[in-house]
């Protein structure tokens, strides 16, 4: 039978098929921050789109209780119980499906449950970034040694620099570097990874906007075929904020444009991480959270 997973965060929904092998079927985005509130929870605009979408999925996919998995992350973490406890309702007497917000320890795990592979023995820092929170996981030895949880995601950057997304962006990535850098101040980075992987839709995002990858000589694990150097992801990085029209963006990926909304900040994002722990090459990823899900239940 067909096991549907979906990912919902804070503002990117992608749905997932299981049948023998994981398919991503598609994805759809929702600023769930625009007017969000931890006692009054998503704006009614929201809750509608969210609601009205998961009747789309039901009859389309024929989701049903028991072949449905939703895994919410992100903003809903800050709902407060009461208003969590309503979603879970809605969701159940609504949809008869189950509203399922994960902790950020237990995203974080399924994060390293996808990223476990043979890594040459090299040193690597896994980046996963999300609208609100973005979790990094260090292999060494091709074991997990550390797990950090930042509270930092695009959708703080989208929050203080709104004018990144005009059609050409009226702020530079260095603004938005010293900003994320004076977030994590009190974070402690070890400097000697061989490389860093970030995942959640990144290849595909590189491959779209023609950044200079490489074929990855680091590592061969028959899923991550690509590398750039730091230095080529800073210049890439430059011409999707000023060479790029957001209407460009847009028009690279029509089945969900509202995708390319984080495209420029969160970009610069991890360019900070890369930069404060010394990280010489990175390798692009679109493994995520489902995807140790499944790699958690062989």
């Amino acid at each position: 039978m067909k096991e549907y997973y979906i990912d919902l965060g804070s503002s990117t929904i992608k749905v997932y098929v299981w049948n023998d092998n994981l398919k991503l079927l598609e994805e759809h985005s929702i600023y769930f921050k625009n007017d969000f509130s931890k006692t009054e929870g998503i704006s009614e605009q929201n809750k509608t789109e969210l609601l009205n979408y998961f009747k789309e999925l039901k009859e389309k996919y024929h989701l049903l209780y028991e072949n449905t998995h939703i895994f919410v992350t992100g903003i809903f973490r800050e709902l407060s119980p009461m208003k969590k406890q309503e979603m879970v309702k809605i969701f159940n007497d609504t949809l008869d499906l189950h509203f399922n917000i994960i902790s950020h320890g237990i995203e974080n795990y399924y994060l390293g449950t996808a990223m476990k592979n043979d890594y040459n023995n090299k040193k690597v820092l896994v980046v996963n970034m999300g609208g609100k929170t973005t979790e990094l996981v260090t292999f060494e030895q091709n074991k997990i040694t550390k797990r950090q949880n930042l509270t930092i995601g695009v959708a703080d950057l989208l929050n203080k620099f709104p004018k990144a997304n005009e059609s050409i962006s009226k702020v530079s990535v260095e603004e938005v570097e010293d900003f994320v850098r004076d977030r994590l101040e009190e974070i402690t980075f070890e400097k000697d990874y061989d490389c860093a992987i970030f995942t959640g839709g990144e290849e595909r995002f590189e491959l779209l906007t023609n950044f200079p990858l490489e074929q990855n000589t680091l590592f061969q694990d028959g899923i991550h075929k690509y590398m750039i150097s730091t230095e080529n992801y800073v210049e890439a990085s430059k011409k999707v904020f000023f060479e790029y029209t957001l209407e460009q963006l847009y028009d690279l990926m029509p089945q969900n444009p509202k995708w390319m909304d984080g495209a420029r900040l969160g970009a610069v994002l991890p360019l900070a991480i890369f930069h404060l722990a010394n990280i010489p090459y990175i390798v692009p990823s679109d493994l995520n959270l489902i995807n140790g899900v499944i790699n958690d239940q062989k």
